[in-house]
């Protein structure tokens, strides 16, 4: 098929290069013509396991290019993938602006039917809004369909080659066809391609993302439970998540969810049941809860040093919201960052992907380290706030020799309690006891 992804965003690149990797001919546009040119050259702008590797092949093989200019790329496809972002406002509605943007520029280059595909997360209705804006310079057929992405950061190309199921809105029967062909390839295991009306599946994704997050908002407030009652939260977990109607994943306890979704998702449900004079009280709820314990270990922190952080040196393990991304939106670890900086507190932080982007973000005021045994150098303690791999099995001989005070407030529980109080560890996790 021949296919045209408008925008090179996370979303945009993963679906244009995922669909070219099982032979479709795709078309990247993106208006910034600096980025279309880095991509042309191989240039892969976000850290994601897996994709350079399928990116480049593609690029190498032609099913993949990119272009600035969205006119000459209309006419020979037969789907549009609408890949665009749709950033929250200050009331956190999703703003449609870039969405129906384009959409006013299909109506005016349209010539013939097409599908168009709403990849991006939009509220319900956006389908209306799309296909009106479409309609006023364009008469001719086409559909509107919506087509959720659920692709989680740092396994996004799995995701995406092996969905646990594909959700299309339409109620065109010949946009249904398209859309069944399409992702024929990557249901052969017999994963299902479920198909609704556009309103449920905007609905749909909105609901997912928020469910999530309420599960994880739940656990966490369990785990402030198991410090006030001396139970342990890992011992808990295990045994409601063993329950198949509640399921093992989500019920990890930490520092809050961040991330592109997750935070934007759930103001974005919250506003539209506003709109519709439905107040929902569970979602409201779980912002709080979110927000609080963002800085819960930061409250750890101070009590353990009787509010007196002025002069501390913190080293923070961990910047992106989780890891295997390079990805800091509504990161945790930079309000963690922000609240120890007002306490008086310096920070020395390591990331192996994410610190370029805090350092665009926050500049200097942090110290970065090159590796995560130099921001001990020094420190009197150690914050944990993202869960790579690589902190979770880390050379404590060498620890020893850099790290003095042997302080660890760890916001994603890798270390065994017992364990690391034998090494004479001062050691604080999420719901568990010193």
């Amino acid at each position: 098929m021949k296919i045209t992804v408008i925008g090179t965003g996370y979303v945009g690149l993963v679906t244009g290069t995922c669909f070219a990797e099982t032979g479709n001919k795709v078309t990247c546009v993106d208006i910034n013509e600096a980025k279309v040119a880095s991509l042309q050259a191989g240039q892969i702008p976000i850290y994601e396991p897996g994709l350079e590797k399928i990116f480049l092949r593609n690029i190498k093989e032609g099913r993949l290019t990119f272009t600035a200019n969205l006119e000459e790329v209309i006419d020979a496809a037969e789907i549009i993938f609408l890949a665009l972002p749709t950033p929250p406002g200050a009331d956190g509605s999703a703003d449609l602006k870039y969405v129906l943007g384009v959409a006013d520029q299909l109506g005016k280059l349209l010539k013939d039917y097409k599908v168009i595909v709403n990849k991006s997360t939009v509220p319900v209705g956006t389908a209306d809004k799309v296909t009106a804006a479409i309609a006023v310079n364009y008469k001719g057929a086409f559909d509107v369909v919506s087509n959720p992405e659920f692709l989680r950061e740092g396994v996004a190309v799995d995701d995406f080659m092996k969905p646990d199921r594909v959700v299309v809105g339409t109620r065109s029967e010949r946009a249904r066809q398209v859309m069944s062909d399409l992702y024929a390839p990557f249901v052969r295991q017999g994963n299902p391609v479920i198909f609704m009306d556009e309103r449920s599946s905007e609905l749909t994704k909105y609901a997912a993302n928020s469910f999530l997050a309420t599960k994880i908002s739940f656990m966490n407030e369990i785990a402030q439970l198991c410090e006030r009652m001396g139970a342990d939260v890992d011992m808990v977990r295990r045994g409601i998540g063993s329950d198949d109607r509640i399921g093992k994943r989500f019920l990890f306890p930490g520092i809050g969810y961040g991330g592109s979704c997750f935070p934007k998702d759930v103001q974005a449900l919250v506003h539209s049941s506003n709109e519709v004079d439905y107040i929902f009280e569970i979602l409201k709820a779980v912002e709080k809860v979110n927000e609080n314990q963002k800085l819960h270990i930061v409250d750890k922190i101070k009590l353990f040093y009787d509010n007196q952080l002025q002069g501390k040196q913190i080293a923070l393990w961990g910047l992106a919201f989780k890891p295997n991304t390079d990805d800091i939106r509504e990161a945790p670890a930079l309000a963690i960052i922000e609240a120890l900086l007002a306490a008086g507190a310096s920070v020395t932080a390591y990331d192996p992907e994410a610190m370029p982007n805090v350092k665009n973000q926050i500049g200097d005021n942090i110290k970065y380290a090159s590796n995560q045994y130099e921001a001990l150098e020094g420190a009197d303690a150690l914050v944990i706030a993202t869960e790579w791999s690589e902190f979770r099995t880390p050379d404590f001989e060498r620890i020893a020799q850099i790290f003095q005070h042997k302080v660890i407030f760890d916001g994603r529980n890798l270390f065994e309690v017992a364990k690391m109080r034998e090494m004479g560890y001062h050691y604080e996790s999420i719901g568990r006891s010193k």
